[in-house]
């Protein structure tokens, strides 16, 4: 029987994901632990020792994202801005040249700008969809990466990857590609002769609303290793538990709580409850509404006497206690003063 390479949606599905060896549990878990037990001296489980170095969902994540782009190694980041940060100090050095597009992302421009300017790296700006213009300007001097962005934000400016390729390529120059507009799903400039592929995953990948990431893809090894170390010398990446990751969601955070409090239906519109708990990303919230342990001088503890209720309604039983309450007044106007 011949073996047929398996297609988008099937990579998308099981690429990193296979079921647990201990378990068989079919969906990758969220390791939440920053270090990792030894066997002895460097006698590393899994290859696994702390959690800035590596983590076994950090790994399926990564996993799946090289699958779906056709590479042979990818890495993760907390951003889109830390996956390119990463990459270009790896492989840059003071002196050096990049040829960038006239319509890259801004962040990306100024990362290069006033981040890698005054550590000596140089720029110049070209219409990387004007094939003479490029060549031009690639081939006017030395050159260590041309930089791509196809479709470009915001224009949608289109480049052509592998002319573009072939001219880098001529000048001894890598070709860095960034795929965020197009995705995995459209585009493979790995495929099209780019050396390397990066993503802000915030977007397109991971569905631009709650997640935030970013990711580099290359097949060379070299590259990979200097990249690799980047990632974690600098701590570029983030835990699988927080916000940037694109497996956040799972973990209940304490400001879900703020739903009970922020906008109670059986609470005035001028209740000081009504208005208590806003978001506090940094202090946590109160504990369950109705019992006696919110802090004495949160404003939803004191109620008014327009409130038939001093706070508002119970949450659902499943949910696990928060922490308590000590947000700042300054964070929250419906505090009162401390």
């Amino acid at each position: 029987m011949t073996e047929t390479t398996p297609g988008f949606d099937t990579r998308a599905i099981h690429a990193g994901q296979g079921p647990d060896a201990a378990t068989g549990a079919v969906n990758v878990p969220i390791h939440q632990s920053s270090t990792f037990a030894q066997d002895g001296i460097g006698g590393l489980r899994g290859g696994y020792e702390y959690g800035r170095a590596g983590n076994p969902t950090r790994t399926a994540l990564q996993e799946q994202l090289a699958a779906i782009e056709g590479a042979k190694h990818a890495f993760s980041f907390a951003s889109g801005l830390a996956a390119e940060d990463a990459l270009l100090r790896a492989l840059l050095k003071p002196e050096d040249r990049i040829v960038i597009g006239n319509d890259v992302y801004g962040g990306t421009y100024r990362l290069i700008d006033r981040v890698l300017g005054p550590w000596g790296v140089r720029h110049q700006v070209v219409d990387m969809s004007d094939l003479a213009a490029v060549e031009e300007t690639v081939t006017g001097g030395p050159t260590a990466l041309v930089w791509v962005e196809t479709p470009s934000n915001p224009r949608m400016t289109i480049s052509d990857i592998a002319a573009v390729a072939e001219i880098a390529h001529r000048a001894g120059a890598r070709l860095v590609v960034d795929n965020t507009f197009a995705s995995p799903y459209l585009q493979n400039p790995l495929a099209l002769g780019a050396d390397i592929v990066v993503h802000s995953t915030t977007k397109y990948i991971g569905g631009h609303s709650d997640v935030i990431g970013g990711a580099v893809m290359l097949d060379d090894d070299a590259a990979a290793e200097k990249i690799g170390f980047m990632q974690f010398a600098a701590g570029a990446v983030s835990a699988p538990w927080t916000p940037s990751s694109p497996r956040a969601g799972s973990r209940p955070s304490a400001c879900a709580w703020n739903a009970t409090l922020r906008a109670p239906r059986r609470l005035p519109s001028g209740c000081r409850a009504a208005r208590a708990c806003r978001p506090c990303t940094t202090r946590g919230s109160p504990t369950i509404p109705g019992t006696s342990s919110l802090p004495p001088r949160c404003a939803a503890s004191v109620g008014c006497s327009r409130c038939p209720s001093p706070v508002g309604p119970r949450p659902p039983a499943r949910w696990p206690s928060p922490p308590a309450c000590s947000p700042s007044p300054s964070r929250s106007a419906g505090w009162s003063r401390w």
